[in-house]
């Protein structure tokens, strides 16, 4: 009778993975093409901490061909996910119209700083959002910075969208706003490329700082199959350090 209940437990144990992989064979999984070191384009690809991870755990829980698929854009990635061309999206806030056509994996993956950058010798005080009323702001299109601050955005602030956070950027250097609103990790990454660290600086308060999630297109036929697998398998990245142990590899890449 024990073995019987043991090898019942052990089959209960396995059949998650042998569904996934009946059901799930193949995964479209996308990202930012430039928020490194969380995820950035690489020959069609999205390279990067978040594309790794989600990549190892669909392998994990049975998936046999992972593809990795850069759309180009921030919001071209997102509307490849609305439309089903992607399965996952990685490395995106929650927000109420994205809910609308994707299915979030809780728990989130990091916590992501968001801060305002300026120009060296331009700074001025920040304590709230109200500060940054009657100046010009640039930020990269697509972004959503959590439902609250993006009505405040909209209906106070005068905050130009550019294609690409490089071009952010350069609208900064090139005076056309005053600040520019951009997430730390991939802001740091960007003012070396341009080499504009003695240009360009972070003022000290952050805006907010957001959780990071995976997200399945609720057109993806995967996300029944996979959704309590990638949550678990999350969890364990998260506890164990291996997010930062892959944002740690991916900061030192080339």
């Amino acid at each position: 009778m024990k073995k019987l209940v043991l090898q019942l437990s052990v089959f209960l144990f396995l059949l998650p993975v042998s569904v996934y992989a009946d059901s799930c064979q193949s995964l479209v999984i996308t990202g930012h093409p430039t928020y490194r070191p969380i995820a950035w384009e690489a020959d069609g690809k999205i390279a990067g901490a978040a594309p790794e991870m989600v990549a190892a755990i669909a392998r994990d829980l049975g998936v046999k061909n992972v593809i990795s698929k850069s759309f180009g854009t921030w919001a071209k990635a997102q509307e490849a996910a609305k439309k089903g061309e992607a399965d996952i999206i990685f490395g995106i806030y929650k927000n109420d119209e994205r809910i609308g056509y994707l299915n979030y994996v809780d728990p989130p993956f990091m916590r992501d700083p968001v801060v305002i950058a300026i120009r060296k010798g331009n700074a001025f005080p920040f304590e709230k959002w109200d500060d940054l009323k009657g100046k010009k702001g640039i930020t990269n299109e697509g972004e959503s910075y959590g439902n609250e601050f993006d009505a405040f955005m909209s209906k106070n602030l005068i905050v130009e969208r550019a294609k690409g956070i490089g071009k952010a950027f350069q609208g900064l250097l090139d005076k056309k706003a005053d600040y520019m609103i951009v997430g730390m990790y991939p802001g740091r990454n960007e003012m070396r490329k341009l080499r504009a660290s003695s240009k360009v600086e972070f003022l000290q308060k952050e805006l907010s700082s957001f959780d990071m999630y995976i997200a399945f297109a609720k057109k993806s036929k995967c996300y029944e199959a996979l959704k309590d697998g990638f949550s678990v398998k999350v969890k364990e990245y998260t506890e164990q350090g291996r997010v930062k142990q892959l944002l740690d590899k991916a900061e030192k890449s080339k």
